[in-house]
């Protein structure tokens, strides 16, 4: 079975897994606070590097593995096709949800 996690996730619960927060962490990784705040808050990308040096400073080892994907959708081969897979992901938005919303720059596509 696949398993994908986000970074911020992974440093989050490798963190939470040995107790420490993310002052202790960053002590021991030699950064800051909000820089362990931001790589969970997902506000920030840490490189592989970087992520396996946070991980480490935890208390665990990052491991990569190749791993096959699950073969893609097959491209639409016309431009209705196209079109109607458009308009069955913006209604699939619009059936979600998102709460809250803040006010948009731009103008919001109605899909109903």
């Amino acid at each position: 079975m696949l398993v994908i996690v986000e970074p911020a996730e992974l440093l989050r619960t490798a963190r939470q897994r040995h107790g420490l927060t993310q002052a202790a962490l960053a002590a021991r990784a030699g950064t800051s606070q909000p820089v362990i705040s931001a790589y969970e808050h997902g506000l920030r990308d840490p490189t592989t590097r970087t992520l396996r040096r946070l991980v480490s400073a935890a208390g665990d080892r990052l491991e990569l593995h190749l791993a096959s994907l699950p073969p893609d959708i097959p491209p639409p081969s016309r431009p209705e096709e196209h079109a109607g897979r458009l308009v069955d992901v913006l209604l699939l938005a619009d059936a979600i949800g998102h709460g809250e919303r803040a006010a948009l720059a731009y103008p919001r596509i109605d899909s109903s």
